[in-house]
């Protein structure tokens, strides 16, 4: 397994469970206990965890660049993405939640006749030479770590818009069909969205199936449409179907 993939399934371990020793981040990723200890030096010194006695935890109030959340399983999230933007429809408006998958969704919405609206910095740096699309980008307080929008500015922001449909992402969607967040902040921004939208559509990739997080955005119940590639057989997959959710494969 590549060094960046260990890395990625290392801090989704400590999302989930907020800690883990060499010995079980060894039995997850089939590797030796040596490789695991390197990569938990490489990523101390990032700023994204803590080495503990025998194993990691998260760093306290440490939130992961977009950036680096960006590089992780790119070709995964890219694929949900491109299945994501055949929903959209000519003369539309969208509304686009904070994270990557959204960023790489509005990478294949280039050329459209449609309104975009979002608090995600990174959507507006792509589709801000594009002619085609009517971008509005909502107020807020800059999380610059993040590339995004948020705070009670931008709650207001949307409670005076309106979307045909809002692509919504989250840290990850539990057995029982809740979808979860791991920044506090982001919660009342998502819950605000669902709001302002006629359609809800939750963008998951198979590394959210099951998926921890803090803080709870919605259940099953709220999405209208699932689009994700993770395997048909999982619980929380289920979960959604069983509230009527239309499932999307991407």
């Amino acid at each position: 397994m590549l060094p960046q993939r260990r890395h990625a399934e290392i801090l989704r371990c400590l999302t989930q469970e907020g800690s883990a020793s060499v010995t079980a981040l060894c039995s997850q990723l089939a590797t030796s206990a040596a490789t695991i200890r390197r990569d938990l030096i490489c990523l101390e010194r990032e700023g994204v965890l803590t080495r503990v006695h025998g194993g990691a935890v998260l760093a306290p109030s440490q939130e992961r660049p977009f950036d680096r959340v960006a590089r992780e399983d790119g070709d995964v999230k890219d694929e949900v993405a491109r299945a994501a933007a055949t929903l959209v429809r000519d003369g539309e408006s969208v509304l686009l939640d904070i994270g990557t998958t959204t960023h790489r969704l509005a990478a294949h919405l280039h050329g459209r006749d449609i309104t975009v609206l979002t608090s995600n910095l990174a959507v507006y740096e792509e589709l801000a030479d594009d002619q085609a699309v009517e971008l509005i980008l909502l107020g807020g307080v800059v999380r610059r770590n993040y590339r995004s929008m948020v705070g009670f500015l931008t709650e207001d922001a949307l409670r005076q818009v309106r979307a045909d449909r809002v692509f919504l992402g989250a840290a990850g969607v539990r057995d029982d069909g809740s979808v979860m967040d791991d920044t506090v902040v982001e919660v009342p921004l998502k819950r605000a969205m669902l709001a302002a939208a006629d359609q809800v559509v939750l963008l998951a990739d198979r590394g959210k199936f099951p998926g921890g997080g803090l803080a709870r955005i919605c259940g099953a119940e709220e999405i209208d449409v699932l689009v994700t590639n993770a395997d048909t057989a999982g619980a929380g997959l289920s979960a959604m179907r069983e509230a009527g959710v239309e499932v999307l494969d991407g």
